[in-house]
Formats: structure tokens, sequence, C-alpha cells
């Protein structure tokens, strides 16, 4: 069978890696790629965005499978659009993708579900979170989020009432997020141990995958601004067992059987972002994919064949499965460019890939790279993901930061701490 898998980060290239081991397969797309598929598939030069695009490819190809990694295409309606087409896709509905394209959306569907979560008020102008803010109805710190699609930037911290104005003017007027900013979602702060919760789904069946940890801030001991990911790590002692069933049965449950009553039954990978407070497990936030970079330790983690899970998706017979995984811990380091998530420098020689993977149990995946005339090249703000396994989770942070060693780019920035918190 022939896939094609949407998107050009390092998820985009761990769902390469893994959909290409499929003996199901014959040959693997991807549009538009990195520096990384090139080697395991052929790079396609079309947009996330570009949906007209996309479907006609995957029509003259006669595609059998395509698979999203990035929500914008999801937002957008590329799902509808594939299906209305008699094409095999696999992610959720743009009705369903609501969850992640609407911060208050998704509050709302919690409030109407029952799914524990932060309390919050909702703005639709500047004057209603600027008279929030001056009343301090939510306290401080308060978490200030973009409603819609912010790459993962879209949240801020403030630690006072200055800092929330200032941020609030930003998004709101400035529109540093574009769009995205037109209303914004003012939300208490929680305090606990944070961890994610990724499901695959098919509308009413769902299977849980190994837990994982995001570390979102870009400087260890998780301080500076807000970033797509600079690391994660996979390990079962995340959550406990009695843990884990929580989740499943006060969080995940009523969420897929509310979308399926609501008319939008959820199909593909549903992320809960949880905060683990002394109250009990609370969400902070949905996605509708893969998380990245979570997906590189846990696809990492995963025996089974990726493919056969997929098309049990599509066939809505995902309760027929029974998900295998290693019980090794992973742990992936991003290797960013420096100065991101602010500005930085591309186009910058990459040397030591092939040497970190030769250490062993070590995969690096590929995110903002580009091949340029022969050389592997710096192409985005977070550039590699190192991922690496192990018996423990001591053992595979030992491991991650040996193989890190190997691999050079000027100028280079990663956190040293990625997994700490798991050693606790």
């Amino acid at each position: 069978m022939k896939v094609l898998i949407i998107g050009s980060g390092g998820r985009e290239h761990a769902l390469a890696w893994k959909i290409g081991r499929s003996p199901r397969v014959d040959k693997v797309f991807c549009a538009p790629g990195n520096g990384g598929t090139a080697s395991i598939a052929e790079n396609v030069s079309l947009a996330v965005d570009n949906l007209p695009g996309l479907t006609q490819f995957a029509l003259d190809r006669s595609i059998d499978l395509t698979v999203v990694g990035p929500e914008l295409p999801l937002v957008l309606g590329i799902v509808d659009r594939f299906q209305s087409q008699g094409l095999s896709i696999i992610g959720p509905a743009a009705a369903a993708a609501r969850l992640e394209g609407s911060k208050i959306f998704a509050k709302n569907f919690m409030k109407r579900h029952q799914v524990p979560t932060a309390a919050c008020v909702a703005c639709d102008s500047l004057e209603d979170a600027m008279g929030s803010i001056r009343r301090a109805e939510l306290g401080f710190p308060l978490v200030i989020k973009a409603d819609g699609l912010a790459a993962g930037k879209g949240v801020v911290i403030a630690e006072d009432r200055q800092q929330a104005e200032s941020t609030v003017e930003r998004i709101m007027r400035q529109r540093v997020f574009g769009e995205a900013g037109e209303r914004v979602l003012l939300e208490e702060c929680l305090k606990g141990r944070e961890a994610s919760f990724l499901v695959f789904c098919d509308g009413e069946h769902f299977l849980p995958m190994v837990p994982s940890q995001d570390h979102k801030r870009a400087f260890d001991r998780d301080r500076g601004p807000n970033t797509g990911g600079m690391g994660a790590y996979s390990a079962d002692g995340i959550l406990s067992p009695e843990e884990q069933r929580e989740v499943v049965e006060a969080i995940v449950g009523p969420t897929i059987r509310g979308m399926a009553a609501e008319g939008s039954p959820f199909r593909g990978v549903l992320y809960v972002g949880l905060m683990l407070t002394p109250g009990g497990i609370k969400v902070l936030e949905y996605n509708v994919r893969l998380g990245d970079p979570e997906a590189q330790p846990v696809l990492f983690r995963l025996e089974n064949d990726l493919v056969e899970v997929l098309q049990a998706i599509h066939g809505q017979t995902l309760d027929s499965v029974r998900l295998r995984w290693d019980s090794a811990c992973s742990v992936c380091v991003v290797m960013a460019s420096g100065g991101y998530p602010g500005k930085y420098p591309t186009g910058k020689p990459i040397r030591g890939v092939g040497e970190a993977e030769a250490a062993g149990h070590v995969k690096v995946f590929h995110a903002g790279t580009r091949l340029q005339d022969g050389q592997l090249v710096t192409a985005g703000g977070r550039v590699l993901g190192v991922t690496a396994k192990d018996r423990d989770l001591p053992s595979a942070i030992a491991r991650v930061y040996r193989a890190l060693e190997r691999v050079r780019f000027e100028p280079m920035h990663f956190r040293t701490d990625i997994g700490s918190q798991g050693l606790n």
C-alpha cells in the first residue's frame, strides 16, 4: 500500500520511520517532509495547508492511506475534504478538531460533560480581558491563552497584573499570534505535576498509549518562554495504574462519548494534557493529534505494526487490537537553533547524526532540517529530536545525552534536564 504523511516535523519523521517498517507498506510520501524523511520516503513539495493540492496528489497517486501530523490541516477540514473524495485518512473531522482549534470551545465542551479542568473566563474583547484582570477574578499567577492555533506558543503564565495586561495587549491588540488572538481564555494557574495522555480513537473505542511528559519551557528547570516542546520522555511510572484508570474513567471516556453524543465522533489520536493537582487530575488542554515531541519517545516504544492500528481506526474496529509496548523507558531531547523560540539562523551544517545513532537504541528524528547540495543543514527552530531508550529512566537519560554529544551545528541550544522530573 501507499501511505501519505502530512507534515514536516519530528513527529512526521517518527511516523514515516514507524510506518515505513510495516510489511504492509510499499511506498511512503511526506508532504512536505524534511531532511530526515527524505532518506526513508519521497518528499512532496506541498504545504500542510494546501488542501486542494494534497487532495489532488492523493487522488493522482492512488494513495491508500493518509496520516495527518499537525493540527492546522485538521482544523481546516482536510479530513472532510479527503472523505468527500473517497480517500482514506486518519484524523478527526473539522467539527471534532475544534477541541484543539478553539480553547474556548474545548472549555465549554468540558463544562457540558463534567470533565475536570481549571476555572476560566472567556474574553471576546480586549476590554473584557482587561476588566477581568483588574478584578483579579482568577488570581495570580494567571494563565492566558490565545483562543486559536498558535503553533504551541499561544500560552503565557502571567505572574502579576502588569504582565497579564501587557500579554493581553500583545495578543489581542498587536496580534502577535494573528487571528488566534481574536479571543482569549483567562485560566486559573493549576499547580502540580504535568503528564501527557494519548489515545487512539475510532469514534467509539479507544486504546491508551503509554504515558509521557513534555517539557515546554525553553530553559532548564522550566524557565523561559513556552516553545513547541524542548523534549519529552515516556515511562510507565509517570502515572500510576490508579491514576491511569482515573484519567480513562473521568476524562477520556466522557470526552469520547461526549463528542459522539454531539454528533462529532472523534477518530484519530486524542492528546490530553493533564495536571495532577492535590484536588485531583484536571485537563490543561486537548490536542487532536500526536504531540511533538511526545510522539518520538512513545512511538519508539510501540511494538505493534502502526499501520495495523491506523487501519483499525479507519475501519472502526479498534476494539480488536491489543497494543504492545517495550517495557524500556525512552527520552527525546530537542536540539534547537540558538535563539529559538525567538529569531534564529538557518542553513547551518549539521554533523554527527550517524555517529549518534551508531551508539545503539538511539534514533535521531529530524524536524527543522533540509538537504542542501547533499549537505544536511538547519531549516527551523527545533532542528533534531535525539531519542533513546534503555531499561530504566536514569539509563535512558544517560544514553540520550551521550548520543547528543556527537551531534553538532552552530548556534545550538538544548535543555540538559529532560526527564529529570521522573527521577524524583
